[in-house]
């Protein structure tokens, strides 16, 4: 199974932001125990790079990607580092170019119809959406569905528990957010909260998802 089919399988992608890579382990532990075996470590902090090479070596059963990608030098540092998929808020195309050479997965955000003719041509049929909530939403997802049919979407921000059904559609293959591992329980020590906030995600986006289908 490639990384795109088990990210799209377990449907929901947490970005998480690691002050201390110390807790890494423990914070993908807690995910995967929630059912969600998929973590996005952003490089917004200090010790993101460090954060994927332990959450890479202690959690084999988690598939760990690196997010907030903002440079061709930090997708070479955060693959070196563990990380098996790369996620970027824009569409980089230096960056793009160089994990499709080597066989990374990478996800570039793309919002404009523009954007995603460019991904187009490069071979992604996946991308992220973000902002999600500022960008028009489900919504805006369905609309582009229309003249991109081939593309399945990651949409990210504003997207949280109480508003995931709305983007539990064919047209998504994932959802992102920070809601499924806040910063603040990683500092606290509350990977039984992390846990269970993913348990009710997981919960939600089963159902959602079979509604959709019905």
């Amino acid at each position: 199974m490639d990384i795109g089919d088990r990210i799209g399988n377990i449907g929901l992608v947490p970005v998480v932001v690691i002050d201390d890579a110390a807790d890494a382990a423990d914070t993908a532990a807690a995910l995967s125990d929630g059912g969600v075996g998929v973590m996005e470590i952003t490089l917004r902090t200090d010790a993101g790079l460090d954060a994927i090479a332990n959450a890479s070596e202690c959690a084999a059963e988690v598939l760990v990607g690196a997010g907030t990608v903002l440079s061709l030098a930090s997708a070479k540092a955060a693959v070196e580092r563990g990380a098996r998929f790369i996620v970027s808020p824009g569409f980089d195309v230096e960056v793009v170019a160089w994990c499709k050479e080597r066989g990374v997965a990478v996800y570039p955000g793309c919002v404009t119809p523009t954007e995603i003719s460019a991904a187009l041509k490069l071979g992604l049929n996946a991308l992220k959406f973000f902002p999600a909530n500022v960008y028009g939403g489900a919504g805006a997802i369905k609309a582009l569905s229309g003249p991109f049919p081939s593309v399945r979407f990651i949409p990210t921000g504003g997207v949280g528990l109480g508003n995931l059904a709305d983007f539990a559609m064919p047209q998504v293959m994932a959802i992102g957010g920070g809601w499924l591992c806040p910063q603040a329980y990683i500092m606290e020590g509350n990977f039984a909260g992390i846990t269970e906030v993913c348990r009710k995600s997981v919960e939600a986006l089963a159902t959602a998802r079979a509604a959709h289908s019905a």
